[in-house]
């Protein structure tokens, strides 16, 4: 707790070495105490330079009021904060430049009401800047759910309107960096306060990391040709002619996102009405991608070297081609319209979970409603634990999950899952899932080692995909489907 506090007050100095007034909020648990130390170590440095910034306490001793019933180290902390003149108010300031979250903390189980529940909704409000000891108060640790306070949700409890900072201790919470988490944690830091721990192989799941320096398009060997790095088929873009949806663009995103990628060649098959002259035939973008009959894909897919990317803007037309593409891909990544056809029908879950068997490798793309259809739940359920949803979806149907969201949870049978931390709100536009499908397939028709999972293969199209979204330059255009496909690299 001595080096918790200490920690928090450093931090604290370094980010807003300027603020005049900071408001601690301290709840009654050893989460408060940690405040409290930093409480304490913030008035020292005050009366140190002046008395600025001053530091204002406000803390709960829980419904009883009883300081006997705090944890020891918390009491211990309360006495030498209060022995060094740290100054206590029942209510917090009316205004201030920065607000340290100190109360609630790990293993918090019932929802913040009272006094606790005003601090919290005042925090979640506040634009002031806003530094949080271990995690967010009301932060599920390992799902990352925000618990409701009083009139926060109106205001705003799922998206900080100031600055936020998380200081968290000790290990890592799979929590901050998926679903609410990544809102209310804003820019985490860490400080393992001396203890050193070994990586465990119990962890919830890990952080998959931006991947390493690769030669490029132009570092290719000089003796490589297009069949060097994997044929991509896109199977989708059901025409406005099936059923009165058109969605064509969605495998034109796909097929254009893999080329750019790196695929040798790519080629489309859409999904057309019939033989109308009015059928798409070529991209005038991206004239190299090569449109084909679905018919004269499928019967070329079992001899094709390379990847499969099916359910792009499928429609209802992706059920009747799924058989054989379950069947014959190889190497097969399924989104949106292909994988609502196959949570409705039995026989095609049963060929999608046989793929595993036979060492064939599948990829799932889902969106959380996606998911819940697949696992016969409702989507809160899976926003609910989207770890657990993404290992239970790979392991169910023996594939690689990618549950797209906030924080996309990736997930592999016997694997620990990888929670990807790139990526922001830019990319919730139509296409950018399409875009990703493209980018993964063509991760997996690459020529690669035995010895790599598809699971990293899988993340480092899924990093490249979060990353291109947070280095969007302000002075260029709009970030859309179309865009994100043009400005995809090969990685």
């Amino acid at each position: 707790m001595a080096r918790a506090g200490q920690s928090t007050a450093r931090l604290a100095l370094a980010l807003y070495p300027h603020a005049r007034i900071i408001w601690v909020a301290c709840g009654p648990g050893n989460n408060g105490g940690d405040g409290l130390v930093a409480a304490r170590h913030l008035h020292l440095a005050a009366l140190a330079h002046g008395g600025r910034p001053r530091v204002v306490v406000t803390h709960w001793l829980g419904d009883s009021g009883d300081e006997s019933r705090l944890p020891d180290d918390a009491r211990h902390a309360l006495a030498q904060a209060r022995d060094a003149g740290v100054v206590f108010v029942e209510q917090p300031p009316a205004s201030h430049d920065l607000a340290i979250d100190a109360v609630l903390g790990l293993g918090a189980t019932r929802p913040a009401q009272g006094r606790l529940g005003e601090w919290l909704t005042q925090l979640r409000r506040s634009p002031s800047p806003v530094l949080c000891v271990d995690l967010p108060s009301g932060l599920d640790a390992d799902t990352g759910l925000l618990s409701p306070v009083p009139g926060a949700e109106q205001a705003g409890a799922h998206s900080a309107p100031g600055p936020r900072h998380t200081l968290t201790l000790l290990t890592l919470k799979p929590g901050l960096f998926t679903a609410n988490g990544r809102d209310a944690a804003g820019d985490v830091w860490f400080d393992d306060l001396g203890a050193q721990r070994q990586p465990s192989e119990d962890a919830t799941a890990w952080l998959s990391g931006q991947p390493g320096p690769t030669p490029g398009a132009r570092g290719r060997p000089h003796a490589s040709h297009k069949g060097s790095f994997g044929d991509v088929v896109v199977l989708g873009g059901q025409s406005i002619g099936v059923d009165g949806a058109g969605m064509t663009g969605a495998a034109v995103l796909a097929a254009r996102a893999a080329l750019h990628a790196g695929a040798g060649r790519v080629f489309v098959g859409l999904l057309q009405a019939n033989e109308a002259a009015a059928d798409v035939a070529w991209d005038p973008v991206n004239p190299e991608l090569m449109f084909r009959r679905p018919e004269r894909l499928l019967d070329a897919l079992a001899k094709t070297v390379g990847s499969v990317v099916c359910g792009c803007g499928g429609g209802s037309s992706v059920a009747a081609i799924l058989p054989r593409v379950l069947s014959t891909a190889h190497s097969l990544v399924l989104d949106a319209d292909a994988l609502n056809a196959i949570a409705q029908d039995t026989v095609l879950q049963t060929l999608l979970r046989h793929r595993a068997g036979r060492g064939a490798i599948t990829v799932i793309t889902p969106h959380p409603l996606e998911a819940a259809r697949l696992l016969g739940q409702d989507t809160n359920a899976v926003m609910a634990d989207r770890i657990s949803a993404a290992q239970a979806l790979a392991d169910r149907h023996g594939v690689v999950c990618v549950l797209k969201g906030s924080g996309t949870v990736m997930a592999a049978p016997a694997r620990t899952p990888l929670i990807n931390p790139s990526g922001n709100a830019a990319l919730a536009t139509a296409g950018t899932g399409d875009v990703l499908a493209g980018m993964i397939g063509s991760a997996l028709a690459r020529p690669r080692s035995p010895q790599t999972p598809a699971l990293d293969v899988v993340a480092s199209a899924v990093f490249q995909h979060g990353w291109l979204a947070d280095h969007w330059p302000a002075d260029g255009p709009d970030l859309c489907a179309s865009a994100l496909a043009a400005s995809v690299r090969y990685l």
